[in-house]
């Protein structure tokens, strides 16, 4: 039986990691960052300088901001934060109406922005300075989305709260693979079931709209079109077309996981598409996507917020481990369908926000769904077989050493790549 400490952290990091957000987090960040300081200076701004870490620019350049008209870039969430709501955290543009678009694509063309990348800062950091005729307010993002920090105005600091320097929460160290199983087994669902119920609702609808809309390169159409529809095929071209609408502009709400919107569909709709498929109770759909979040979350920790590591492949992985769950794995398959999944495709780099995450998405769900397969079929990687080690948390240990530490020069050589030549909003 898993502890009550352990129990109340899991709750609770659902709670606190499964949330809406819209559009692409990182723009949606800024605009968040914009928004909080305008209410903090209490008045229109005339200028503004804007701090922003490589990573931020990396996943915010080459994305559609929702509610913007189809503007790109960091110019346009910053300028469509400015008619945002403050206290609508990753939803600060969800009540964005027609003149608000109007003013944004004023202010993309006219508001004097200074916008920099410091050499030293966090790899997720995020700072607003905006200025009237008569008054200053400054206002940091640090760690993750919605993390505020700082808070100035007019020189005077009103809030500071700067996190120290360390990977993992201690919640998020409570996570193992076991634990996680036992608790998907004992979890009273009246504790997780709103949760749950808010994330097949949301991240279904956003993954038919991709599928019925024109958006990005449209891979989910694209492996609907292409392969025999079975129901891997039906997961994967989901999963991707949530991805198609949300990179590309599609203004309906998503649910996170570990701060991103496209890991918190491909852990989710892949479980959610087989319960269905399948036409399993519902109880099971719900445990099962416990497992994948859980997961995937897991996997994150030790990898950070932002990297030059594809997040897709932690969710991919998860929901490979949701589906064995669903069709009645314990925890010896799910461990064996992790590893497995992990060892196929931990190589895939994280090159931004763009059109082409939906196929990325896809390719992690594949190899999530693979790994599965091959446990059932008597297969497996092992210890020593490139970075796979013996056990499952010995080999999730290892992929965040590589993500983390190990990619760190890679990421910056993707971010020069990515920004050669070319401006930064």
């Amino acid at each position: 039986m898993i502890s009550k400490e352990k129990y109340t952290t899991y709750v609770n990091l659902l709670k606190e990691e499964l949330v809406p957000a819209m559009g692409c987090t990182e723009p949606i960040s800024i605009a968040y960052a914009v928004a909080k300081a305008k209410k903090v200076l209490g008045e229109n701004p005339v200028s503004a300088i804007l701090h922003v870490s490589a990573n931020i620019v990396k996943n915010a350049k080459s994305v559609t901001v929702p509610n913007t008209g189809g503007l790109k870039g960091i110019k346009a969430a910053f300028c469509a934060g400015l008619v945002g709501d403050a206290n609508a955290e990753l939803q600060t543009l969800s009540k964005v109406s027609k003149k608000d678009i109007a003013k944004i694509k004023e202010y993309v063309a006219t508001f004097p922005l200074q916008i920099t990348v410091p050499d030293r800062c966090d790899i997720f950091d995020i700072t607003v300075t905006l200025k009237s005729e008569s008054h200053s307010a400054k206002l940091r993002i640090m760690r993750s989305h919605t993390n505020v920090v700082y808070i100035e105005r007019d020189g005077e600091v009103i809030y500071e709260n700067i996190p120290p320097l360390e990977l993992k929460s201690k919640e998020k160290t409570l996570l193992c693979v076991k634990d996680i199983t036992q608790f998907a087994n004992e979890v009273d669902l009246n504790d997780v079931k709103e949760i749950l119920d808010r994330q097949i609702d949301y991240n279904m609808a956003i993954a038919e709209e991709g599928l019925k809309g024109e958006y990005g390169a449209s891979i989910g159409k694209v492996i609907l079109r292409s392969y025999q529809p079975d129901i891997k095929t039906t997961a994967k071209a989901y999963a991707a077309a949530g991805s198609d609408a949300r990179m590309n502009g599609c203004d309906l709400p998503v649910i996170i996981n570990s701060g991103s919107g496209n890991q918190g569909m491909a852990t989710s709709i892949p479980v959610i598409v087989y319960a269905r498929g399948l036409s399993l109770p519902q109880e099971k759909l719900y445990r099962a996507l416990v497992v994948s979040n859980l997961i995937t979350l897991h996997l994150k920790a030790g990898i950070g917020t932002l990297s030059a590591y594809c997040g897709a492949v932690s969710a991919g992985a998860g929901a490979g481990c949701g589906v064995c769950y669903l069709l009645g794995g314990n925890y010896e398959d799910i461990s064996h369908t992790l590893v497995n999944a992990l060892a196929i495709d931990s190589g895939i780099i994280c090159d931004g926000a763009k059109a082409s995450c939906a196929a990325k998405v896809a390719t992690a769900v594949e190899s999530g769904l693979l790994g599965l397969q091959m446990h059932y079929h008597g297969k497996q990687f092992f210890a020593g077989d490139g970075i796979i080690k013996k056990g499952v948390e010995e080999t999730i240990e290892s992929v965040s050493q590589i993500a983390s530490a190990g990619m760190s020069e890679t990421d910056k050589e993707i971010i020069k790549i990515m920004l050669d030549g070319e401006e930064t909003v």
